[in-house]
């Protein structure tokens, strides 16, 4: 976060040449007016407007760079797409060596993710809810994730028994609530404490 100190003939003016040196816009920073200046008469007893111009601290942008070093230290050649919609922001990876951001059952994607967002909401009151992409891992993932479910619900309609599922992370816990929610055979809660809260599929009684 850079700030600076300038000079104009009036208020404005000392704003915009802050603005110029440090290239960036008004709405990407906070003014801070140290001295409001004066005209004088004829020139006489006149004084520089001085303001110092902070800017402000963009934590999407601050996350994204994260997961760029990130990537970087662990041997990946990377590039980032970001997309917003309201609350919602999406981190698309794209590279060489994806897998290494990835991990065994995309444990350390998930890892990733779960900092990156944490981030992203520090000394923030409006929460984003970010998700990180690489590659196309989460669509396949979700395929994955709703075989899962479709073969678990069968089992417990066939069984007539409960179903534990093992540990996963909360958005992936809501994909497959959301996917058997339509399934009017079975119900679905979670169960334990984070990192190790699982889904629970059962037969609906009669």
């Amino acid at each position: 976060m850079r700030d600076i100190t300038a000079q104009g003939q009036t208020v404005e003016e000392a704003i915009q040449n802050a603005l110029k040196d440090l290239g960036t816009t008004r709405e990407k920073v906070d003014v801070e007016i140290m001295d409001a200046g004066k005209k004088g008469i004829f020139g006489i007893g006149s004084r520089l407007a001085m303001v110092k111009v902070i800017e402000k601290n963009n934590s999407i942008e601050t996350a994204v760079q994260y997961v760029i070093d990130v990537a970087t230290k662990m041997g990946a050649e990377v590039t980032v797409d970001v997309s917003e919609q309201g609350k919602e922001v999406s981190i698309q990876v794209s590279g060489n060596n994806l897998g290494l951001l990835i991990g065994k059952h995309g444990q350390t994607l998930n890892a990733l993710q779960y900092l990156t967002q944490l981030i992203a909401n520090k000394d923030t009151d409006q929460y984003k809810n970010v998700t990180v992409n690489v590659g196309d891992y989460r669509d396949r993932r979700y395929e994955t994730l709703a075989l899962l479910a479709k073969k678990m619900a069968d089992k417990t309609v066939k069984t007539r028994r409960v179903v534990h599922l093992e540990p996963m992370p909360s958005f992936e816990r809501k994909t497959i609530h959301a996917i058997l929610s339509e399934d009017t055979r079975v119900e679905t809660h979670s169960e334990g404490r984070e990192p190790y809260r699982y889904i629970v599929i059962k037969p609906v009684k009669g």
